[in-house]
């Protein structure tokens, strides 16, 4: 497809492309053997030139945190790679673990080469099993040849690579509950300041980097920034991954320059809605981010600044397309189960908010809510929005208050009908209401 561009993406397909062998024959580590040869803040100089931001969702310039850690500090400095990917709709760091885990690692020893870490964690999330193992492999690979622990590709430099699994936890992927969580503790998010790169693992500065940013690092290095800012837009440079679900004709994982139109990836590249409906609505950046009409989606490009405009984010490229027969107070309730499930209830407008939306978002759902609901569910949003120590309450609220805003009518049309108007089965609206509230 001519619009992907394949930077990150080059080797998925090729034969056992997750082996230390296919990725050589690649050309790969050349990169990070180019890298131990440079001087560490060129390396980090590179990155910042190049304007990669951080592709776990917060968009933070990568070569700017970097530089956020004390050179001179006494405490030994940590990596910590984020792969706890557990956003809903989101599932393109699992294809990167998956399918080329050795391009990670080859971002890892040159991440760590250009801020003086010596010690990296991979927090993988509990339910990986597949990237889990095919990543414990190639790391096993990558001492097995020297690169990684004692004198690093014969040079002085020593890194080791511990991957920790965690326990399935959504809250593990905010940057400080992985932290606690790799320490033994809860999975409870921190108070910032202090952040991570002052104070982060076992009280040592920490770059926490997500696996798609890290992975974008050799390419940066090999090429030069200038290679990477002819992708994207000014202010968006580089290329992203999107993973598409929904019913389009091809979901699945796409790299695509950034300001890519919207329209041209659900459409052309997935081939559009499955026989032959209409979007009815889109959510681009995985389920925490609010949800756009067919209207504003067609017309929003792929970048942060675009997304931003159109009153939404580009998060994790988790993508979710949602057709003209899909109910949006049902897709609603599906949401707010998952966000009261996972909140750690550490914060009351966190604890008390999801529980309170999963329940009105339910029963109105179910046909038993009141005109006054949407209004209660408007307010309770408010109310929990940058409110909290960490953002999953605005997780949560973000797109509650967008699909009731947006989509307000399908709510009134429950309310109306006491029942849902997009199941015609009773048995069936039965069997759903008795779901819904399990």
């Amino acid at each position: 497809m001519a619009a992907e561009v394949k930077l990150l993406s080059r080797n998925f397909g090729s034969p056992e492309s997750w082996t230390l062998s296919s990725y050589e024959r690649a050309g790969g580590y050349r990169t990070a053997v180019k890298a131990l040869r440079m001087d560490p803040a060129a390396v980090t100089e590179e990155v910042k030139q190049s304007g990669l931001r951080g592709r776990g969702g917060a968009g933070f310039p990568t070569g700017m945190k970097w530089g956020f850690v004390p050179k001179d500090s006494n405490s030994p400095k940590y990596l910590c790679v984020n792969a706890d990917e557990s956003e809903p709709g989101t599932f393109k760091d699992r294809y990167l673990l998956e399918l080329d885990p050795h391009q990670l690692i080859e971002g890892i020893v040159i991440t760590s080469w250009a801020v003086g870490i010596h010690r990296a964690y991979i927090y993988v999330r509990g339910e990986f099993g597949l990237p889990y193992h095919r990543l414990q492999a190639a790391v096993d690979e990558a001492y097995a040849k020297g690169y990684l622990g004692p004198r690093s590709f014969g040079t002085a430099f020593d890194l080791d690579v511990t991957i920790h699994r965690g326990a399935g936890a959504y809250i593990c992927g905010e940057e400080t509950g992985l932290i606690e969580s790799l320490e033994g503790k809860p999975g409870r998010p921190r108070i910032k300041p202090p952040f991570p790169a002052v104070v982060g693992v076992f009280g040592g500065p920490t770059v926490v980097n997500n696996v798609e940013t890290l992975s974008a690092v050799p390419w940066i290095i090999e090429n030069g920034a200038a290679a990477y800012r002819s992708y994207g837009t000014e202010k968006s440079p580089g290329t992203k991954l999107f993973s598409v679900s929904g019913p389009v004709a091809r979901p699945g994982v796409y790299e695509v320059p950034l300001g890519l139109p919207l329209k041209t990836l659900v459409y052309d590249l997935c081939g559009g809605i499955r026989g032959g409906k209409a979007m009815k609505a889109n959510i681009p950046g995985g389920s925490s981010v609010p949800v756009l009409t067919r209207e504003e989606a067609e017309g929003a490009d792929l970048d942060y600044e675009s997304l931003a405009a159109a009153g939404t984010m580009l998060g994790s490229g988790g993508m979710i397309v949602i057709d003209e027969e899909t109910c949006m107070v049902r897709a609603l309730s599906t949401l707010m189960k998952f966000y009261a499930h996972e909140s750690c209830g550490q914060c009351t407008p966190c604890r008390e908010g999801t529980g309170w939306l999963r329940g009105l978002v339910a029963r109105l759902e179910a046909g038993g809510g009141s005109p006054a609901d949407m209004d209660k569910i408007l307010s309770i949003t408010n109310r929990m929005i940058g409110t909290t120590i960490c953002v999953l309450s605005d997780a949560a609220a973000m797109p509650a208050a967008s699909f009731v805003t947006k989509f307000r009518g399908e709510f009134e049309r429950h309310v109306g009908a006491g029942r849902c108007p997009f199941r015609s089965d009773p048995l069936l609206a039965g069997a759903a209401r008795r779901q819904d509230h399990a």
